[in-house]
């Protein structure tokens, strides 16, 4: 399709032929220097790991026997030391939030399972974590 063709076809009449003339030379020029690829620049964060297993709930008895005597009270420390609500300390968004966080390899299915199946393993290795980036000073 020629200049002509559109200033015929799509340009509005109001505009002077001049200006058609120039906003058509724009359009034939720009339409001749198509980027396919675009320069960047990433960095892929660096993947963690889970610091103890998810049944290792026994590497640290103070969380061990906190989540079996007060579940409760377990969530509400994990929420509070991620800044999140307190009722939300034992969830698989809180576990997913973390998992993402510090980019730990896993799934939201993963942490559903993990969540459901043993509820009191899953937090208390949330907790462990949490734990063990804070000695490290990277929480």
């Amino acid at each position: 399709m020629g200049a002509e063709e559109l200033q015929q076809q799509w340009w509005p009449r109001s505009l002077t032929p001049s200006t058609r003339d120039t906003l058509c030379r724009a359009l034939t020029m720009a339409s001749r220097h198509v980027v396919t690829v675009q320069p960047g620049f990433s960095v892929s964060p660096q993947s963690s790991t889970w610091h103890t297993g998810l049944l290792d709930c026994m590497s640290d008895c103070s969380v061990c026997i906190c989540g079996a005597f007060c579940y409760p009270c377990l969530g509400c420390q994990v929420a509070n030391a991620m800044d999140e609500f307190c009722l939300c300390g034992g969830s698989v968004a809180m576990r997913t939030l973390y998992r993402t966080r510090y980019n730990i390899p896993g799934s939201i299915l993963g942490d559903y399972y993990s969540v459901m199946c043993c509820p009191m393993c899953a937090l208390c290795q949330l907790k462990r974590d949490i734990d063990y980036r804070r000695e490290q000073r990277t929480f």
